[in-house]
């Protein structure tokens, strides 16, 4: 039995469980594939399996785990075949967030921008991926919410909730071979377009950083998983 199934927690209800096993996905300590089985975790977090199989149904909300035919459960799987349709949305929702933020920003919305920009550049420091990951996601939620469209908002957060742990992957690829800058400063040429006011830039700017995620995304998997990812460039900026 893994370590991580040894540590009993004690919780005080769902949201406790929730909150850890969210984490531990999030940040790969629980492997994806890997089983989570009620009975296991109810003594983990010495409660019963009522709370726990709650915390269970809200992370598959998200996506994060999977109840197979059997009624067992496991985390979700990182499908290296569906990437491309999902770094295709993602690309569409990126840049049309960052467009939108661009047009209708306000001073207030610059503000929580770079702070949000601020807090991701701490959280590099850090070296956390799990940190880094959040923070990232709040940084591109704060240039969705200038956008001042709640529908294009919540399908950018969503989309960017399922691809956290390739985000991770992402990080370790750029730590490893240091091809690259950990996305601060393509965040800050965000900003800086979207004060400006200038659409056009903003708008490439949020398509080189999806293709940026793309491409390192996939050598990280050809190097530690597979020799037969094929992936489609997305097309340059219009």
């Amino acid at each position: 039995m893994d370590a991580i199934e040894n540590k009993r927690v004690r919780g005080t209800g769902w949201k406790s469980v929730y909150d850890t096993l969210r984490s531990e996905i999030l940040a790969l300590t629980l492997q994806p594939g890997q089983l989570l089985d009620e009975t296991t975790l109810a003594e983990r977090f010495d409660m019963s399996r009522s709370p726990v199989r709650e915390a269970l149904i809200r992370l598959a909300g998200e996506e994060l785990v999977v109840t197979l035919a059997n009624r067992s459960t496991i985390v979700a799987p990182i499908e290296v075949a569906t990437f491309p349709k999902y770094v295709e949305a993602l690309d569409i929702a990126q840049r049309m967030n960052t467009r939108l933020a661009a047009a209708l920003r306000t001073e207030a919305d610059l503000r929580i921008i770079a702070k949000r920009q601020k807090e991701f550049e701490a959280a590099v420091k850090t070296g956390n991926h799990l940190a880094m990951s959040e923070a990232n996601k709040r940084f591109h939620m704060a240039i969705a919410h200038a956008g001042k469209n709640p529908f294009l908002a919540n399908f950018y957060e969503r989309l960017l909730g399922q691809g956290q742990r390739m985000l991770h992957l992402h990080f370790e690829y750029l730590e490893r071979t240091h091809e690259g800058y950990l996305l601060t400063d393509e965040h800050d040429l965000m900003l800086e377009a979207i004060r400006a006011k200038d659409i056009e830039r903003a708008d490439e700017l949020a398509h080189a950083h999806t293709r940026q995620f793309q491409s390192n995304f996939v050598n990280f998997m050809r190097e530690n998983y597979t020799t037969d990812v094929t992936l489609t460039p997305l097309n340059a900026a219009e």
